[in-house]
C-alpha cells in the first residue's frame, strides 16, 4: 500500500515538527530516499547532512522526484515540507512508509558503551539454538561488525543503519520468514532519532563510560547519558545492569517499559546474576542464578569480563521465553569475529590477540583481562582513532596504552578527512607523558609487523585493537578495501616464523625448547589412525611418514591402522557393484568382501608399508586376521542384515608387541576374521580404539580432513583444543556433537576410560600437525584426556 503525501504531512504535525509547507497532498508517495542517484517516479526525497548541496535537490527533482523535506527551504521548483528536525522527521517517515514493518518481529534492541556487539551475537547464537529445533530460520542481526536479514550479508558502516536502510532490513527479515531481529542501538541513533517510532520487545542497557564526547557528536557527558536512556521508551521489557555507573538514574528511566529485569555479576538482589565465576582450562565457568533456574554455564572464548556480556544475554533471552537450555548451548558455540581472537606462533614465544576494542571501557577491560589471563608477558599494542568524533579517545587511548604496555604503535583507523598524521601525533602526546616508547607508522599492516617483530625476543602479546575482521579503512569521504588485523596477524606471524627458522641461532633455541618435548615421546606407544582425504593425496600421505620418521628418532613406539573407504567405493564402482550404506556402514556382500580385502590388505597396506620404508621406517603390513590380531561378531543391525560387517570382540596383541619392541611400526588393516574363519569388514575407527585400549598407548592419534571437534560445525572458530572426560560427557550429552564426529567422541571417552592415556583428532592435510602437537606449548586439533 503507498500513502499520500498529505498523511506523512499529518504524521509529522503530529509530532509537531513540520514549520511551514507548499504542497499537493494528493500525490501518491512510492518511495523514499536522501540519495539524489536513488530517485524513482513518486519519491519524497529527504535533505540530509552536513555536507548536502542545493545541486543535490535539483538532481533529484530532474530524476522525479515529486516533493523534498528539509529544515531550509530552497529555490528549486518543487514542493517542499520544512520541518525542524529532519533526523528525527525521517524516522517517522520511514515508519510510516514501511508500515510498521518491524511489528512482525521479535525485535531486541542493545545499548551501552562497550560490549553492545558481543552481547549480540551470544544473543543470536542463542536464538539460533532455539530456531533451529523450531526448524525456523535463523535470527537477524544488526551490528557494528556485520548485519545479516536473510537477503543481506554484509560488513557493517554504522552501528545502527540510517532509518531507510534500517527499516529495508527489517522488510527483508520479515520477507525471508525471519522471526527475531537483534541489533546494537547507538546513542547517536537514539539522540536523533533513527529508531523514531520503533518499539523493541526486549531494550537491555549494558554500561555508560566516557565516549563520543565531542562537537560533533555528544557536547557533553550527560547528553550522552540522557540519549542512552531513551531505548528504555521504546522498549517493553527492559533489562537493566544493576553494574553500570548511575544506575539509580538507568532504574528509574527503566520505569518507562511495561516490564523491567536486571542482572548482574556482583550484585545478588539482581534478579539474575552470576556467580562462582571461574577459569576451567581455556574456559570460563560461571553460574547463573534466575527466577526459574539456577545453573552452571561455559564460555569457551576468552576474557572473563565475556560474563558481563553472557548475563546480558541470558536475561534478554529470558525475556523473551527462550528455555535455558539453548542459552547454555548458544553460549559455549558463541564467537564473534574479531573479537578476543588469539593467535600465536609456532613455539607460542608471540601471542596476537586482535579485538575491536576502541574506547576507554573496552580498553581498560583488555589491558585488565590481559594482566590476569597473559601474565608475566611484555605488552605491544597496535591502535589508532578515528578522524572527527570522538577526540576523547586520542588522549584516554594514548594514556590507558602508554600505562600498561612495553611500547605502543600508533596507526592508521578510519582517519577520513582528517590528517593521519595528525591524529597520531595528537595520540603520541598521551603515550608519551606515561613514559612509554611509542612509534607511529602510519601503515596499519606494517605497524602490525613491526609490533610482532619487536614482540619476538621474549614471551609478549601483542594488542592489535579497534578494527578487528573489518576489511575496509574510512579514508577521506569513501571505504577503501584492506585486509583485517587478522589477515594481517596471520601473515606477520608466519614470517616471523619463517624469518627465524632461516636464523641458526633461532634454530638452536628452537631446538632448546622442543627437545624436553621430545625427550618425553622416547618409549612412549603412539597409535596413529590414517583416514579421510590424507589416503587420497599422496604429497598429504607422505608428510605424515615425515611426522613418523621424526616419532621414531626420539624413541616413540609406532603403530598404523588405516581406512580406505573412498578407495574401495571406487574399486566397487570399477568392478560394477553398488555401494550401500545403512546406518553409516556399507552393506558387504561375499563380492564385496573380497574387494575391500583386495584394497586395504593389499593395495593401502602395502602403499602405506612402502611409503614407510622409502622414508627410512621399518614397517610390517599386517590384516586383523593375521595371527588373529582381531577377532570379529558379524554386526547386527535393526535395519536389516549388512552382510560381512565385523565389530571387534577381541584383540591379540603378542605379534604388535613384538613388532613394536623390534622397532618396527605395525601397519594394520581393519580386515577381520570371526571364530569361523569368514572375513568381516570392521570400522577402522572402532579397530584403531579396540587395539589402542588393549595396548594400553599413550596417545591415539585420529588423522582426518578436519581440524577437530567443533562446537559449530558451520564455525571453525569453535573449534575446542582440549576436552577432559567430564566436559566431553556433557558436550554429548547437550547435543553439541552431530554426524560422524558423534560416534567417534563417544569411543574417543571409552578408550580413556578404558587406559588410553588421550586421544588426539587432528587435521592431516596441514603439515607437520602431526609432530607439532607433542612439541608445542598450544595443543593443535582436539584433545581428549581424564
Amino acid at each position: 500500500m503507498y500513502y499520500k503525501l498529505k498523511d506523512y504531512a499529518a504524521l509529522l504535525e503530529q509530532h509537531g515538527l513540520v514549520t511551514e509547507m507548499n504542497m499537493d497532498g494528493s500525490r501518491e508517495i512510492r518511495h523514499l530516499s536522501y540519495n539524489s542517484k536513488d530517485i524513482k517516479a513518486g519519491t519524497l526525497f529527504l535533505c540530509k547532512g552536513a555536507h548536502f548541496k542545493e545541486q543535490y535537490l535539483k538532481n533529484a527533482v530532474d530524476a522525479g522526484a515529486v516533493c523534498y523535506i528539509s529544515e531550509k527551504k530552497y529555490a528549486v521548483d518543487c514542493e517542499y515540507i520544512l520541518v525542524s528536525d529532519i533526523r528525527r522527521a525521517m524516522g517517522y517517515l520511514v515508519n510510516l512508509f514501511f508500515e510498521n514493518v518491524w511489528e512482525k518481529l521479535h525485535l531486541i534492541g542493545i545499548t551501552g558503551t562497550k560490549g553492545k556487539s558481543t552481547t549480540t551475537y551470544f544473543v543470536r547464537y542463542i536464538l539460533d539454538e532455539y530456531l533451529r529445533d523450531q526448524k525456523r530460520p535463523q535470527s537477524a542481526v544488526i551490528s557494528s561488525i556485520d548485519t545479516y536479514d536473510g537477503v543481506v550479508n554484509m560488513e557493517s558502516h554504522l552501528t545502527t543503519p540510517e532509518p531507510i536502510e534500517l527499516h529495508t532490513h527489517f522488510q527483508n527479515a520479515v520477507d525471508s520468514g525471519i522471526g527475531y531481529l537483534t541489533m546494537e542501538v547507538s546513542s547517536q541513533a537514539l539522540k536523533y532519532g533513527r529508531v523514531a517510532g520503533v518499539t523493541f520487545e526486549v531494550g537491555c542497557y549494558l554500561n555508560i563510560g566516557d565516549d563520543h564526547i565531542s562537537d560533533v557528536e555528544h557536547p557533553d557527558f550527560e547528553d550522552y547519558f540522557q540519549s542512552k536512556l531513551k531505548l528504555f521508551a521504546q522498549s517493553k521489557t527492559a533489562c537493566v545492569s544493576l553494574d553500570t555507573l548511575r544506575v539509580e538514574d538507568v532504574l528509574a528511566a527503566a520505569e518507562q517499559a511495561e516490564r523491567k529485569i536486571t542482572f548482574s555479576t556482583s550484585d545478588t538482589t539482581a534478579d539474575i546474576y552470576a556467580y562462582d565465576i571461574r577459569k576451567v582450562g581455556n574456559d570460563t565457568a560461571f553460574r547463573v542464578h534466575a527466577p526459574t533456574f539456577d545453573e552452571e554455564f561455559m564460555l569457551t572464548i576468552p576474557g572473563l569480563f565475556n560474563v558481563q556480556n553472557a548475563v546480558a544475554a541470558i536475561s534478554i533471552c529470558y525475556a523473551l521465553g527462550i528455555p535455558q537450555h539453548y542459552m547454555y548451548v548458544g553460549l559455549m558455540k558463541a564467537r564473534s569475529s574479531g573479537r578476543m581472537e588469539i593467535y600465536s606462533n609456532a613455539d607460542n614465544r608471540v601471542v596476537v590477540l586482535v579485538d575491536y576494542a576502541h574506547n576507554k571501557m573496552s580498553f581498560e577491560t583488555l589491558y585488565q583481562s590481559v594482566q590476569k589471563e597473559f601474565p608475566n608477558r611484555r605488552i605491544y599494542t597496535v591502535f589508532g582513532c578515528p578522524g572527527r568524533k570522538a577526540f576523547q579517545r586520542r588522549h584516554d587511548l594514548g594514556a590507558l596504552s602508554g600505562k600498561y604496555s612495553d611500547k605502543v604503535f600508533i596507526t592508521e583507523e578510519d582517519p577520513g578527512e582528517e590528517p593521519l598524521r595528525n591524529i597520531c601525533e595528537e595520540i603520541s602526546i598521551h603515550v608519551r607523558a606515561q613514559g612509554c616508547p611509542y612509534e607511529i607508522v602510519e601503515d596499519r599492516g606494517e605497524a602490525i609487523k613491526k609490533a610482532i617483530n619487536a614482540a619476538g625476543g621474549e614471551n609478549s602479546i601483542v594488542l592489535v585493537t579497534g578494527k578487528g575482521n573489518e576489511t575496509r579503512q574510512k579514508r577521506g569521504t569513501e571505504y577503501v578495501p584492506c585486509p583485517s588485523d587478522v589477515e594481517y596477524t596471520k601473515r606477520f606471524l608466519k614470517e616471523f616464523d619463517i624469518k627465524n627458522n632461516m636464523d641458526a641461532a633461532e634454530k638452536i633455541k628452537s631446538f632448546q625448547d622442543i627437545l624436553p618435548a621430545f625427550r618425553k615421546l622416547y618409549n612412549k606407544t603412539i597409535l596413529i589412525k590414517l583416514g579421510g582425504s590424507v589416503l587420497e593425496d599422496n604429497a598429504l600421505i607422505q608428510n605424515i611418514f615425515e611426522d613418523i620418521s621424526v616419532l621414531k628418532m626420539v624413541g616413540a613406539r609406532v603403530a598404523v591402522v588405516h581406512g580406505g573407504g573412498k578407495k574401495i567405493s571406487k574399486a566397487l564402482e570399477a568392478h560394477g557393484v553398488e555401494t550401500k550404506f545403512v546406518s553409516g556402514y556399507r552393506v558387504t556382500d561375499k563380492t564385496s568382501i573380497e574387494i575391500v580385502e583386495m584394497v586395504l590388505s593389499g593395495q593401502v597396506n602395502k602403499a602405506i608399508v612402502q611409503g614407510l620404508k622409502n622414508s627410512n621406517i621399518n614397517a610390517c603390513g599386517l590384516s586383523g586376521k593375521d595371527a588373529n590380531i582381531i577377532t570379529a561378531a558379524k554386526k547386527t543391525l535393526p535395519e536389516g542384515d549388512i552382510g560381512y560387517v565385523g565389530e571387534v570382540q577381541a584383540v591379540d596383541d603378542t605379534v604388535l608387541k613384538l613388532l613394536l619392541d623390534a622397532d618396527i611400526v605395525p601397519v594394520l588393516s581393519p580386515v577381520s576374521s570371526d571364530a569361523q574363519g569368514n572375513t568381516l569388514n570392521v570400522n577402522a575407527d572402532d579397530a584403531a580404539l579396540a587395539v589402542a585400549e588393549r595396548l594400553g598407548v599413550d596417545t591415539l592419534v585420529f588423522i582426518t580432513d578436519v581440524d577437530g571437534i567443533l562446537l559449530d560445525v558451520e564455525n571453525d572458530k569453535t573449534l575446542v583444543n582440549y576436552l577432559d572426560v567430564a566436559k566431553a560427557e556433557s558436550l554429548l550429552e547437550n547435543g553439541f556433537i552431530g554426524g560422524g564426529m558423534l560416534p567417534k567422541l563417544k569411543n574417543c571417552v571409552k578408550s580413556i576410560q578404558n587406559g588410553v592415556r588421550e586421544v588426539v583428532i587432528l587435521n592431516g592435510t596441514v603439515k607437520y600437525n602431526l609432530v607439532s602437537n607433542f612439541v608445542t606449548p598450544r595443543k593443535i586439533g582436539t584433545t581428549i584426556g581424564m
